[in-house]
Formats: C-alpha cells, structure tokens, sequence
C-alpha cells in the first residue's frame, strides 16, 4: 500500500509499504478515505521531536471503513464508517474511566521513553514517534487501530468526510482549549495562532458565550479566516502593531479574560527575544520556541485564565513565571482527551451549529503529500489546511 514516511528531517515521501495486519483480537483495520496533514506534524518534520525512525508512516488525524476486525472485538464492525481519535485508549484505566484518555495509562508500550521526560508517559499516540508508541499513522491507505472498540467512532453517512475529520484531533482540540479557560458571557479571549486549532479555537469561544475574540498571527490568509468567523473578532498581525499594547487598548487596560496559546514550540515573534530563541534552539541550547506563551502569560489579565493546547515537547527558557503566580492566573494545557468530546461536536455538526469543512483550503493524494507538506510549511498559497484522499475512486 502507500503511504506517507518521515525518511528523516525535511524529508517526507510517499513510500509503498506492507499493508497492516491484525495483531491482538482487539484491533480493526480502517480503509481510510480522509487524511489531513496538522500542525504538530510539521515538529516531526522539522526534527524537533525525538524518536523518530526512517520509515515511520505519519499522521493522526484519519477516517474510513472498517474492513477487518479482531475477534475480540464486538463494538464496531466491517462496514462501519468511523472517526479515530488520535490519543489511543484502553478504556479500562482509571484516567480513561474518567475521561482523561491522553493520559491513558495502557496504550504506550514505549512510557519509559517518556517518562525520562516527562515524568509521567501521555497515551499512545498515532504517527507521532516511538516516544508515544510507534504507531504507524493514518496517512495510509491502511491503519491498524488497536482498541479498536474504544478508538473507533462511527459518524453519520449524512455528513461528508471532510465534516467529520476533524472530530480525530483539531476541532476537540480547539473546543477543550476554549472550553479549559471557563468562558463566561462577555468575555474577552485573545488567541495567539489561527491555525487549524487557532481557527477551531476561535469558533469554540464563540459557541461557549464569549463576546469577542482577538486572533493574533502574521499570515494574511489565516487573519481573514478568523476575521470571518464573527464580526466581533479583532485579528492583530503581530509584525504590523505591538500585541501587548494593542491587547490592553482593546480591553481598557485590564488585558484579555482568557488567553489561549494554540502555537507551541514552533512560535515565530520580532525583535530580540524572537531572536534569542531562534538561535538558542538552533545550538540545541533551548527546546522550545515559547515567544507566544510569553506574550500570553504577560497579556492575561490579573485572575484569567492560560489555555495551551499548542505542543511543547522540552524545555524552555526565560518564561516571565512571575506574572503567572503574581496575577493569580489559572494554567490549563494537555493533550486533547478526545473521546470525551466526540458524542458532544457530532451533535454540534449534525444540528448545523458548525461546519468543520470551512478550515480545508487544499486537498490531494497521498502522492501530493510532500508538496502539500512543503506548502503548508511554508504557508504558500493561503494554506490552512491540507486534506488526503487514499483510496480514491
């Protein structure tokens, strides 16, 4: 089958590889008929997260049909069409039990790994290194899914793909972000990155009662999506005015509500700073590029709320975490748990509260990955986001 390989930093390629087959009873095997490319690919791309493998199949936001199922399992069957969430669970743990599935204490055979760390491992994770379990992903023609009870989520033949794809990751991802900060009505929500998850956080505050939203990036494109989402949004671009000083003239100098860092590691910024960690994890002397949790830390408002769904995987340098303890600001980040939210966003697309399809400006097969990969990289041609379509008829 094809699928799309990381071969080593910068370099992806769609290879022909040995399709998947049912290992443990309690697996499925998903033809898959969507893929998209995210955000936090683009970390492995660029080598910024350790463990990765020459050969190792990328991709965890996917969907398709079940076309073979182990004997355990009773849940879903060939036929069903289905959604799988990127964080794999068991189901049985106590943090599954509770609702945490990306801290699923069973799916990572490789924890050791991540607890030298971390201290702690998340989940098994699809795609995303064998620090998370090296589990082949889904921008394939096939994936093996184990759990497949628990991991499977079967949606509607009345919605598109491209209306429930982003169920695996970036639209729960965005919700639980706007979600973690408590919004009440009037409430102002600054979000630094209008990415895929930025854009789905933006859409989420809206929905959960905030009064405005100020979306902060540089790439005109992404700016005019989320200008577009509501006429209340205020969109910065962070190289044309001061963020700091235009947030406390928006908010009568109180600074936002709620402050939501849906950038990570890879954060871009001006002046000395922005240069400071560039260079810093050039030389391998900082892991992470964190100028938009910064700006965010200092921005909110004295007992606001930090939301961070952006993904940090190290160490980082120079955090003003003062303003956090002095300003009594309450922090929430994490892997999204994102089987507690698939039942809710379903009934928030089925219902026409939202359609998820908006955030797709490019599309092509697995073929195309390495030119869609480099275009969605480089933000050419307003690229938001990327969907695959293996499998095509």
């Amino acid at each position: 089958m094809k699928a799309v390989c990381w071969m080593g930093p910068k370099d992806v390629r769609c290879e022909d590889i040995p399709e998947p087959r049912i290992v443990n009873p309690r697996d499925a095997i998903v033809r898959v008929t969507a893929t998209a490319i995210c955000g936090s690919d683009l970390h492995l791309v660029n080598g910024y997260i350790p463990s990765m493998q020459s050969g190792d199949v990328l991709g965890h936001e996917f969907m398709g049909e079940i076309v073979e199922v182990g004997s355990s399992t009773t849940r879903v069957k060939v036929g069903d069409r289905v959604v799988v969430p990127f964080t794999i669970a068991c189901g049985n743990c106590e943090n599954c039990v509770n609702g945490r599935t990306s801290l699923c204490e069973n799916t990572n055979p490789n924890a050791w790994m991540a607890e030298k760390l971390f201290g702690h491992s998340t989940s098994g994770l699809f795609g995303y290194s064998h620090m998370t379990g090296g589990y082949a992903g889904g921008q394939a023609e096939y994936v093996r899914v184990p759990h497949a009870d628990v991991g499977c989520f079967k949606v509607p033949d009345t919605l598109t793909d491209e209306q429930v794809l982003f169920l695996t990751d970036i639209f729960p991802t965005g919700y639980m972000a706007a979600e973690n900060c408590g919004i009440a009505p009037g409430d102002i929500v600054a979000v630094w990155g209008c990415g895929p998850v930025g854009q789905f956080a933006i859409r989420s505050a809206y929905m959960l009662g905030a009064e405005q939203v100020i979306a902060i990036d540089r790439v005109p494109a992404r700016l005019e999506m989320a200008r577009s989402q509501s006429d209340a949004t205020v969109v910065l671009d962070y190289e044309e005015v001061d963020v700091l000083d235009e947030l406390r003239s928006l908010t009568g100098g109180r600074g936002p509500d709620h402050c939501i860092d849906a950038v990570g590691l890879e954060a871009h910024g001006t002046g000395f700073m922005f240069a400071y960690d560039k260079v810093k994890q050039m030389l391998k002397l900082e892991q992470d590029r964190p100028y938009a949790l910064r700006q965010a830390m200092i921005a909110c408002r004295p007992g606001g709320t930090l939301s961070v769904p952006g993904v940090y995987g190290g160490f980082l340098d120079k955090m003003p975490f003062g303003a956090v303890m002095n300003k009594g600001l309450t922090l929430r980040t994490g892997q999204t748990h994102v089987h507690r939210y698939l039942e809710p966003l379903l009934a928030r697309i089925d219902g026409g509260d939202i359609d998820p399809s908006f955030i797709v400006t490019h599309r092509g097969s697995l073929e195309d990955a390495p030119h869609l990969y480099d275009t969605f990289m480089e933000k050419r041609e307003g690229c938001v986001k990327c969907v695959m379509t293996p499998n095509a008829d």
